[in-house]
């Protein structure tokens, strides 16, 4: 039979009914006990909705009760989800109804579906007792009727008990009636007398059927036992009663109490109050007292799943004699349900550029009570930029009001109030989180509008320079910020070879050290970036100014730095006292008042002398030169910057008091410090010492070749007084004796503005220089034969004319430019012999021997130095870079060095090329020897002059 009944579930399913009102909503019929799983309609086929769009809406099944029912999001189907019972479900209603409501988002809409519940035969018919007891008198008349308790079974409709059967017997037949409501009662009748001295217990089997396929039976067993006589049944004062019971009322109240009477007395009219017909749910609300009748409450009442209960109750006497009578029960409703809030949807977070007016969430308040009870008010009590707003029924939609912004409130808790109408009105609330999504709607903010950094130059690099900041208000990766430089260049080099910062922190480093004089200040635009989708961004431009230190001292540019030459003036006798003498010029890389100079003497020769402009570098004189005064002045000059530490630099002055040049001394006697830079040291060394081997390996060859011939005391035959080799000034005795057949000779000279001494080695002269054989028979009658001599006379000639430099070539603002061939060329000292100035190789010198090749040489070199400088230089600036023209310029200082001359020579500089070229080829011929030298007894002696003076007082001492 089990097998069949699952078959005809299966055909239920099959023919389910689907009925579609007018208004949208859908209704169902299935039968109970389905398979969970089982489909039983297209939901969306039905609503003429796409399938794949349920996801989308977020459609979903909301019940009051249970959830038996869902919905398939990928298909539409509606399936059931868990086993329905309609016994369970209904109990005895006629017809049972589930009620869920379809929701759909976007927009909200609501579908009402009614799954109507067909029952199924799966109950069979029971009978309260299995064993039924009955007492019957013999004296019982035939047609006599005993009330039998119908058996129940939990189905509806025909799936109930549809008839009774009796087994065969000869006494009793079963009679069965249909009441108005629907009720069957069974009655068992007495068909012949009974005779208690045959048979004194008589059982029989009561057999109950429903009319389901297939039927299902109950069975009881009647157990009569044959008394003695029984007049009188008990009979109820109602043959119905009903009641009304608040679904508040209490634990033990009375529901109502039931009466029936028994016209017998003693045992037989004892009545006994019994449930003959009752549900389950009943019997755990409801009891009666057996021999008072009172029914009183014994579980909990709730209107909203039983608001009716219905029963039957049996009085029977001693003597088993009964009748029944039924009770309705009526539950009343009371307002004791307060409404219960669901939030069936609510999108969390929500983001912050949601626009006013957009559904954020789906509300439904629901309340069991009915009528006015069930009536609801729902509202928001906070001042939040949210509203509900009623929708279908009892939904209602959370929007927003207004813009939302994360950075002023991150977070709601929305409080939602509900109440229904009911007396005394029912309340209750909900609170709801919502948390506002950040969204990137916010740049980085500087928190300055420009930055501005001040180092000082000669910085170390990497050192922190300043500090940028930039806030975002935006939420973790919206609000981390990086910082970063533009793209920029800073003297044609990227900016980033300047400048680094520091992404995370904002630190602006200095990559290399700044230098002032090159770079005062320069811009650098840093970036602040967050992380967000878009990425946004803002500028700001940082100022770095780089502040001078004194780093540079100070530069003299005129005269020019000490080294192997040195700058003369000539101060004219007739100097008054204010009158300009020169000036010191001077530069300072440095600015501001780093290069705020002063001059000052440091050290002079006469210090009431002359003066110095501490902020001009003018040399004045302070009196009137007097005869008195020594006609060499040295001024040591310092020149300091205003910096702090300050910084200095020196330099010399040399002043000849003078109205001529006839009267200027000899210049070497001037005295300075000579700083031989270490080039000319190992250039003098190398020098000595190649000179010495070179002496010594002519030694070491002439000792062989004497020791060859075997001659030991040939070195005196025709031995004479030997006196020292008298040679040209121009020439050094290297070897001392003049013996070797090539003299090495040499003179050191030092070009204008250089502090490496540059050697020219002259070659030797084979015509002049004794042979190896002759030199122990020369007398020095001899040597006057081989250098000749060109003017014997004592007197010392005027100048030379072709030495005077023209207009165009004085330097000074009198002439095109200003060279530094003023400076005045000077051999070091050292153990050669000073030469003396190229004005000798002119035939104007005190020197008595012709010039030499050497000394033309000389001279020339001296010429092509002073208009060397002269191409060189620019127009008035004193040889002045053009860094330093415009400021420098020196148009209005007078000529303070037009008066330069060559040392040893009273003779002023011209440049006169055909008297100089003349003079070249006399002084050529001159130097020529003679064809036959006449011998004379002794050198001839020149005119003494202060410089030979000197000279000839040094030989004598050496």
């Amino acid at each position: 039979m089990e097998s069949r009944g699952k078959l005809l579930l299966d055909l239920f399913f099959c023919f389910a009914v689907l009925v579609r009102n007018s208004s949208a909503d859908l209704s169902y019929s299935v039968p109970e006990e389905m398979r969970p799983g089982s489909i039983v309609g297209n939901i969306a086929k039905d609503l003429g909705l796409e399938a794949g769009k349920l996801f989308i809406r977020k459609a979903r099944i909301d019940t009051e009760d249970q959830h038996y029912c869902d919905i398939d999001l990928k298909t539409g189907n509606f399936v059931i989800r868990e086993r329905i019972d309609r016994e369970e479900l209904c109990g005895e209603k006629a017809s049972c109804v589930l009620k869920s409501e379809l929701v759909l988002e976007s927009p909200l809409e609501v579908h009402r579906i009614s799954l109507l519940i067909q029952d199924v035969n799966d109950n069979s018919p029971v009978f309260p007792n299995d064993v039924i007891k009955l007492e019957i008198r013999e004296s019982a008349v035939k047609g006599a009727r005993y009330y039998l308790n119908e058996a129940h079974d939990a189905d509806m409709g025909k799936n109930s008990v549809q008839q009774y059967s009796l087994q065969n017997n000869e006494h009793f037949v079963l009679s069965v009636k249909e009441g108005s409501d629907g009720s069957k009662n069974v009655e068992l009748v007495l068909d012949k007398e009974l005779d208690r001295e045959k048979e004194q217990n008589v059982n029989l089997v009561m057999v109950a059927v429903d009319g389901g396929n297939p039927q299902r039976s109950g069975t009881a067993t009647i157990q009569i036992t044959v008394l003695d006589a029984n007049d009188n049944a008990p009979v109820f004062e109602q043959a119905v009663y009903k009641a009304d019971l608040p679904e508040n009322a209490a634990l033990g109240t009375v529901v109502l109490t039931v009466s029936a009477s028994d016209a017998d007395e003693g045992v037989n009219g004892e009545v006994i109050y019994q449930f003959s017909r009752i549900s389950d749910k009943a019997k755990k609300v409801f009891t009666l007292n057996s021999k008072t009748g009172e029914i009183k409450v014994s579980g909990p009442l709730d209107f909203e799943s039983n608001p009716n209960y219905e029963m039957r109750i049996n009085a029977k006497d001693g003597f088993g004699l009964s009748s029944d009578s039924k009770l309705m029960i009526k539950i009343t409703d009371v307002n004791d349900n307060a409404p219960v809030i669901h939030v069936k949807s609510l999108t969390d977070p929500v983001p912050e550029d949601v626009s006013p007016g957009s559904e954020v969430g789906i509300i439904n308040v629901q309340d069991r009570d009915s009528e006015k009870n069930r009536q609801v008010r729902c509202s928001i009590q906070q001042n939040v930029p949210f509203k509900l707003v009623p929708s279908i029924k009892n939904y209602y939609s959370l929007v927003t009001t207004g813009q939302l912004d994360r950075e002023l409130v991150s977070d709601y808790n929305i409080t939602i109030s509900a109440t229904d109408e009911g007396s005394p009105p029912l309340s209750s609330s909900k609170t709801l989180h919502l948390s506002v999504a950040d969204i990137n709607d916010n740049p980085p903010v500087f928190e300055e509008e420009s930055y501005s950094a001040y180092v000082s130059e000669n910085n170390r690099a990497g050192s922190t320079l300043c500090s940028v900041s930039a806030g975002d208000p935006d939420w973790r990766q919206n609000g981390t910020v990086i910082y970063s430089l533009l793209a920029a260049e800073v003297n044609g080099a990227p900016v980033s070879s300047y400048v680094s910062v520091n992404g995370d922190t904002g630190l602006i480093h200095a990559v290399r050290s700044f230098d002032y004089e090159q770079l005062r200040s320069f811009k650098v635009h840093v970036m602040a970036r967050d992380n967000g989708s878009p990425p946004l961004s803002s500028n700001v431009t940082v100022s770095v100014f780089i502040s001078d230190v004194n780093d540079n001292s100070p530069q003299i540019l005129y005269p020019a730095p000490e080294g192997n030459s040195f700058m003369t003036e000539l101060v004219p006798k007739a100097a008054h006292g204010g009158s300009l003498v020169s000036k010191v010029i001077a530069v300072d890389a440095d600015s501001g008042q780093n290069a705020w100079l002063s001059y000052h003497i440091v050290k002079s020769s006469d210090p009431g002398l002359f003066s110095i402009g501490v902020h001009s570098g003018e040399i004045r004189t302070q009196r009137d030169i007097s005869e008195s005064d020594s006609m060499k002045q040295n001024l040591i000059v310092a020149v300091k910057d205003n910096g702090q530490p300050s910084l200095s630099a020196t330099c010399s002055m040399y002043l000849l008091i003078s109205d001529n040049l006839a009267e200027v001394p000899e210049l070497k006697d001037i005295s300075y410090d000579e700083k031989n830079s270490k080039l000319t040291s190992y250039l003098i060394i190398a020098l000595v010492s190649v000179s010495t081997f070179f002496l010594t390996f002519i030694i070491i060859i002439l000792g062989v070749r004497f020791c060859r011939r075997r001659k030991p005391r040939m070195l005196f035959d025709g031995a004479v007084t030997i006196p020292g080799a008298y040679l040209p000034p121009n020439y050094a005795d290297v070897d001392g004796t003049g013996t070797l057949r090539s003299a090495y000779n040499y003179d050191a000279y030092l070009t204008t503005g250089s502090r490496t001494s540059d050697f020219k080695f002259v070659t030797s002269y084979n015509d002049n220089t004794l042979p190896a054989e002759q030199t122990l028979r020369k007398s020095p009658t001899d040597f006057a034969d081989v250098f000749g001599e060109s003017d014997s006379s004592p007197e010392q000639k005027p100048p030379n004319n072709d030495w005077r430099f023209t207009q165009g070539q004085r330097p000074g603002p009198s002439g095109p430019h200003m060279p530094y061939g003023t400076h005045i060329r000077w051999t070091p000292k050292s153990g050669t012999r000073a030469t003396g100035g190229p004005e000798v190789a002119m035939g104007t010198g005190p020197w008595p021997q012709p010039p030499t090749e050497a000394e033309q040489l000389q001279a020339l070199m001296a010429t092509a130095n002073v208009n060397e400088a002269t191409a060189n230089l620019g127009p008035g600036t004193m040889g002045l870079s053009t860094r330093y023209s415009p400021q420098f310029t020196l148009q209005h200082v007078p000529d303070y060095r037009q008066n330069v001359y060559i040392p040893g020579s009273t003779a002023t500089l011209t440049s006169n090329p055909q008297q100089q070229q003349a003079t070249a080829q006399q002084a050529t011929q001159q130097a020529l020897p003679p064809p036959q030298a006449s011998a004379q007894p002794e050198p001839p002696k020149a005119a003494q002059t202060p410089a030979s003076k000197k000279k000839s007082t040094k030989k004598e001492k050496k």
